[in-house]
């Protein structure tokens, strides 16, 4: 399929969504679900919860799809209904709180071994050990690309919490890396 037969594709499936048609509905959640549920698992501590933000997301995705005017990309748009969920989630749990002392770790790095031993997956699943107030502004920040200003619009926190909660995920993601892989060197990671 063409790049212009799947953007007329996907305007006709957003079209029939608007409609209320649930084969439309079904259609998108297949086209877009694998890719919101990789968002999902950013945010999420584990893959039920995962799953449970999902679910939400194309809820609110359906509710909010006549909101949508075809201006921009689609999948950004969904995305952002989809981040918009987990962080609202994690909102209503009072599970972002301010930050704590920590103290301040080697910064040694050793770049070249990291990449060559840890794959990606090792790194989410490091990354779903965070506490939620250090995952949320890491992966909105590091992963999605949110500005300081954005994640404390979303989070309902300031632009210094942000910062520092960035700065305080860093270092336990290295602390975690370190401990991966067993190693007296410190490395420094996530710059």
């Amino acid at each position: 399929m063409s790049s212009k037969e799947s953007l007329h594709g996907i305007d006709k499936i957003i079209k029939g969504c608007v409609a209320g048609n649930t084969k439309y509905q079904e259609l998108l959640y297949k086209q877009f679900s694998g890719k919101m549920f990789a968002v999902c698992l950013r945010y999420a501590k584990d893959y039920t919860e995962a799953e449970d933000v999902l679910q939400e997301g194309f809820i609110k995705v359906f509710e909010k799809i006549n909101q949508f005017k075809f201006k921009g990309s689609f999948e950004g748009w969904m995305r952002r209904v989809i981040v918009n969920t987990a962080l609202d989630k994690y909102r209503k749990q009072n599970l972002l709180h301010t930050v704590d002392d920590m103290n301040e770790y080697s910064e040694n790095f050793n770049y070249d071994e990291v990449i060559s031993n840890i794959t990606s997956k090792d790194i989410l699943k490091l990354i779903q050990e965070l506490s939620p107030k250090y995952k949320m502004v890491f992966v909105s920040y590091a992963i999605e690309g949110y500005s300081h200003k954005e994640i404390s619009e979303m989070l309902g926190i300031s632009i210094g919490t942000s910062k520092s909660n960035l700065s305080r995920a860093r270092h336990i993601l290295q602390i975690k890396i370190n401990k991966y892989f067993k190693t007296d060197d410190k490395i420094k990671f996530f710059k």
